[in-house]
């Protein structure tokens, strides 16, 4: 399976590569950045490269790369089917990037996509309650909580609960 690359105002979001590991180590061994991940930062290098290679495989996931002017990945934005015309969505942002509305844009792109070009009816995510930048970013693009699940996740942090969020196709409002 192949997948189109997006382009926004200021980004271009292409297929992510395994050869982007080594920038997405800067990201994936942030232990700020991963405090809210599934996973611990990662130590070792093959660490990320193992799970960038698997991120990558579009017979699994479409992860789009987040770049620029010059095609290093800034983080990546993944969608997941997850049922017929319903897929989650994920991201992540190397720290250094946060604040710009690169996050916003990037994941808009995707979900316009989605809406747009694959003809989804809505799109989830799954966040920890206490990721605020994230829930924030969900609810002012227009995400409801039609869910919190307790103890749902057992992870570096210790087991943790989880926020469901929907967008649905016919409450999307863009821009």
């Amino acid at each position: 399976m192949s997948f189109a690359t997006l382009r926004s105002e200021r980004l271009v979001m292409r297929p992510l590569r395994a050869d982007d590991a080594p920038v997405m180590h800067i990201a994936m061994s942030d232990k700020e950045l991963m405090t809210w991940w599934s996973s611990a930062p990662h130590k070792e290098y093959q660490e990320t490269a193992d799970y960038v290679a698997i991120n990558a495989d579009p017979e699994r996931y479409m992860t789009w790369a987040i770049t620029m002017d010059d095609d290093e990945a800034l983080g990546w934005v993944v969608f997941i089917n997850r049922r017929e015309k319903l897929n989650e969505i994920g991201y992540i942002l190397r720290r250094s990037h946060w604040g710009k509305g690169i996050a916003r844009e990037a994941v808009t792109r995707v979900i316009d996509h989605g809406f747009d070009d694959l003809g989804l009816r809505k799109i989830i995510a799954d966040t920890d309650p206490d990721n605020e930048s994230s829930n924030k970013l969900l609810i002012d693009m227009g995400f409801e909580k039609e869910g919190y699940l307790r103890s749902e996740w057992e992870t570096h942090l210790g087991v943790r609960d989880s926020i469901l969020w929907g967008l649905l196709k016919d409450d999307y409002k863009r821009g």
